[in-house]
């Protein structure tokens, strides 16, 4: 990682408009650690680790200081829009967005939005989605947009939402998310696993940043779980 860069910032390259925050708040810093223990683990959709945020969002201290804490970081990157992913990128963007006084826009899925344009159809760690959609008149050319979104993994729903700010003439500033999955950032080859540096270098988005406040190397807080619990996880 570039030495500019602040800690849990992941990019192929250093964007040239990114205006570098203070180390106040780091990944897996002591804020983060301690946001992580309101995040429990469950066994969900096959996945044997879904990290649920109804955790912090039952507690208004630690949902407070997680907008807190983004706001600081944004308030001096500098930002035009706040862009929130469907559905969880809607609970955490718009308090983001009235802290820092600035608009809030839905990227929904398909279908949902009057006067939309659409991206292509893209790959999670779920399965195949369809494009996601933005209203045509969001965003203006050369505005500086924040992505927001609760979790990034394979980076398939983060590398459709840049798609759409660059289809109408606005630059994404970074991508924002609670959680970051390292795992997925650049695995070995013989791992398996979807790199999402390679899915970002294909599409030409490598230089847009990623940053993530807390990774699943403090995500330890594993959920207790009834006798009867099912799995009933559905795809969305």
């Amino acid at each position: 990682m570039p030495p500019e860069l602040s800690k849990g910032t992941s990019t192929a390259s250093s964007s040239a408009s990114l205006v570098i925050p203070s180390s106040k708040y780091e990944q897996d810093g002591p804020e983060a650690r301690e946001i992580a223990k309101h995040m429990p683990y469950f066994p969900f959709k096959g996945i044997p680790r879904f990290y649920d945020i109804g955790g912090f969002l039952a507690k208004p201290d630690i949902f407070q200081k997680i907008v807190d804490i983004f706001a600081h970081r944004y308030n001096e990157i500098g930002i035009d829009v706040i862009a929130g992913l469907d559905a969880r990128g809607f609970i955490l963007g718009p308090p983001i967005a009235l802290a820092l006084k600035k608009p809030f826009i839905m990227m929904r899925k398909k279908g949902k939005m009057p006067n939309s344009v659409h991206s292509e159809s893209y790959q999670t760690e779920y399965g195949g989605r369809e494009g996601m959609t933005v209203q045509r008149n969001a965003i203006s050319k050369g505005d500086r947009v924040l992505v927001i979104d609760d979790l990034v993994a394979t980076g398939g729903t983060l590398s459709s939402a840049i798609s759409l700010v660059h289809m109408l003439g606005g630059n994404v500033v970074e991508c924002a998310c609670v959680v970051e999955l390292k795992m997925f950032i650049d695995p070995p080859a013989d791992s398996g696993l979807p790199s999402r540096k390679k899915l970002f270098d294909s599409q030409n988005i490598g230089h847009v940043p990623v940053w993530g406040l807390v990774s699943e190397d403090v995500l330890t807080n594993e959920a207790e779980l009834p006798e009867n619990y099912v799995d009933d996880g559905e795809e969305h």
